[in-house]
């Protein structure tokens, strides 16, 4: 059985957002630039410095042309 705290599922949708922008082929500065924000925004998340919430999940999903649900559905499979 694998652990379900919050930090293991945060570890997970940190894993997952990372993966995501490797997969676009974006450097963490190209999705700063998408979004509007510093390099150091995309850097702090995808270390756990700094945490999201559903808003900025929404807009970093659209900023690599993929759909919150499918997200959303991806983190629920790998967090069974």
């Amino acid at each position: 059985m694998r652990p379900q705290g919050t930090q293991y599922r945060y570890d997970i949708l940190r894993t997952l957002l990372r993966q995501y922008r490797r997969k676009a082929k974006f450097s963490q500065a190209e999705l700063a630039r998408r979004l509007s924000r510093p390099q150091s925004f995309v850097s702090k998340y995808e270390s756990g410095e700094r945490r999201l919430d559903l808003i900025e999940i929404a807009q970093i999903c659209d900023a690599l042309g993929q759909s919150l649900a499918d997200f959303v559905a991806a983190f629920e499979e790998a967090s069974e």
